[in-house]
């Protein structure tokens, strides 16, 4: 059989730096940089009569599938799958694959690096240099905001999964005391000696809490005026997982209010960010494009992943499926 692929939104994977041949061995193939995700129409139109097709975040629903009967196969180029009505494509018997895990150290790593520029606003600073203003410093040295040492601090981490154990094992390099808080104890990491809280424990005892838990009804908004009430006044807040595990008015309340010290975020509850969003003008937030995820080397391995999703489909033993 002459498989019929189709990328509905390769950019942001491949802007240019990476191939698709890998795909291209595997049938005929059509790669689209984006398609517009609230256009059903065009969706529908651009996946034609492929059978297998490809997804970053363009929504594929139940009209979709109805409309594109020859669809028999759907890969993301991603981890999360909410973008896909998974349960309606099992029912057709059309299996959804992901990539599990590829992102673990670049994702840790920019948590990480989040922090620090909270700890040393680095840019900022970098900036103020290049437009003159250490070259007309009265002094030797400035610096425009306290700058904090991370060592002996407590960082509190939410999701201890991968990515959140990599950057438990940063901050321990850091000389940072890590608690974390996961509905799962993994006995390996006890022995390591990461220790377990409850969350109630884990906002009380925190100088830095960072997020690395899935969206799940449980997580949605726990970061809200409730449970930053219960943290230390000053505390930083770090999140490059899901926008929406914080309420971000909430949140931009209590920078405002000097309650929390400084947040960092590579995630916002809708993306692109939208103008009015409220912590575009909270005092000490920095945010970033989410891009945590976007190192080469991480889509190299994304890329790998779901062309052996294809791979394995074609060979009828579907592999990373995640509506079994």
């Amino acid at each position: 059989m002459n498989h019929k692929i189709v990328v509905l939104d390769g950019y942001t994977e491949n802007p240019g730096d990476l191939s698709w041949d890998c795909f291209k061995a595997h049938g005929d193939f059509v790669c689209f940089d984006r398609t517009p995700v609230g256009d059903v129409d065009e969706i529908v139109r651009r996946i034609g009569d492929a059978d297998i097709v490809i997804t970053n975040k363009t929504p594929i629903n139940k009209e979709v599938f109805d409309r594109c009967p020859n669809i028999r196969f759907v890969a993301l180029l991603a981890t999360g799958y909410n973008v896909v009505d998974v349960n309606y494509a099992k029912e057709k018997g059309i299996p959804v694959s992901n990539v599990p895990t590829y992102g673990t150290d670049s994702v840790s790593q920019f948590a990480i690096a989040l922090l620090l520029e909270l700890c040393h606003h680095i840019g900022h600073h970098s900036e103020a240099v290049h437009n003159g203003r250490w070259e007309n410093n009265i002094d030797w040295c400035f610096w425009d905001y306290p700058l904090i040492e991370l060592a002996s601090k407590t960082i509190g981490i939410i999701g201890f999964g991968r990515i959140g154990h990599r950057t438990g094992e940063i901050a321990k390099a850091l000389n940072m005391n890590v608690i974390v808080n996961d509905n799962f104890e993994n006995p390996k990491f006890v022995e390591e000696g990461f220790k377990y809280v409850t969350r109630e424990e884990l906002y009380r005892e925190s100088d830095v809490i960072a997020l690395h838990c899935p969206l799940f009804p449980d997580t949605m908004g726990l970061i809200n005026k409730d449970t930053i009430a219960q943290m230390k006044d000053g505390v930083l807040i770090v999140n490059n997982s899901r926008g929406q595990l914080v309420v971000e008015q909430d949140l931009a309340d209590a920078l405002n209010s000097g309650k929390v010290g400084g947040a960092a975020l590579d995630v916002v509850s809708t993306e692109p960010i939208k103008g009015d969003n409220p912590l575009l003008k909270a005092k000490n937030c920095i945010i970033t494009p989410h891009m945590s995820w976007g190192a080469k080397e991480a889509r190299e391995r994304i890329m790998s992943v779901t062309s052996d999703n294809v791979k394995t489909f074609i060979e009828g033993k579907p592999q990373n499926v995640v509506n079994k």
